[in-house]
């Protein structure tokens, strides 16, 4: 049948004048993420979970945080680049289920908007693409506003 599934987990400290992507949106907060790259969990995670399920290694062994190439960079140009290297191997994407966790700010009112930038950047229908939004109750490092993260799983067919 060829159908293989695939986990990803990201996390990201939590500072004052930093910017807050998530889902290749930015989301006005006081508070963004300390990253590399642009930070964008939400996309990292997933970024994770496509190549894991190709078997492609993972985020930091495609894109090193040591690399200048990929300082400050938009995330949703990585996501792409990992549905293309799924792509040549073979595979398409069948959907994506991810979750965010964070106590603030409140981003039910960005996922649509999420959803339909991330379908678009994965050239797939919006309607295979879930982001749900959870809080930690307060508790750990999410709770108490340190860092935000993130959980992303897929899945793919071969062609």
């Amino acid at each position: 049948m060829g159908f293989r599934i695939g986990y990803g987990f990201d996390v990201h400290r939590l500072a004052q004048g930093e910017r807050l992507w998530l889902g290749g949106v930015l989301i006005p907060h006081e508070k963004g993420t300390v990253a590399h790259s642009d930070g964008d969990v939400l996309i990292h995670a997933l970024c994770d979970a496509l190549l894991g399920a190709a078997k492609l290694g993972d985020i930091g062994s495609n894109f090193p945080d040591t690399s200048s190439e990929f300082k400050g960079i938009d995330s949703k140009i990585l996501l792409g680049h990992c549905c293309t290297l799924i792509r040549n191997k073979g595979y398409e994407i069948v959907n994506v289920d991810t979750t965010l966790c964070a106590q603030r700010p409140k981003l039910r009112p960005f996922i649509p908007e999420m959803e339909e930038v991330l379908a678009a950047v994965m050239k797939v229908d919006p309607e295979f693409v879930s982001i749900k939004a959870t809080t930690t109750e307060k508790l750990g490092f999410e709770g108490r506003e340190e860092g935000i993260s993130a959980h992303a799983a897929v899945l793919i067919q071969k062609k």
